[in-house]
């Protein structure tokens, strides 16, 4: 598996010129999406609605609005 490309700014674009704060997005080989993030699963966990769930493999990870607005324009549709 590799990393084929950043979706949205980098966090350079988006104002982070220290690095302290950079959430990302990478479009993988494999079609799947890697994020970088702020893991809230403690936080959030209990505050997931009913229908959602997660292995316990799985963590609960926090982008900035900023981050995923940027990035919409290069999501694939399908």
């Amino acid at each position: 598996m590799l990393i084929v490309r950043r979706i949205g700014a980098s966090p350079r674009e988006r104002g982070s010129s220290t690095g302290a704060n950079c959430p990302d997005i990478f479009e993988l080989s494999d079609g799947r999406f890697a994020v970088i993030g702020t893991e809230m699963t403690k936080e959030l966990d209990e505050l997931l609605p009913p229908d959602a769930s997660r292995a316990d493999y799985e963590k609960i990870v926090v982008i900035s609005r900023d981050t995923l607005l940027r990035a919409k324009a290069d999501i694939p549709d399908l």
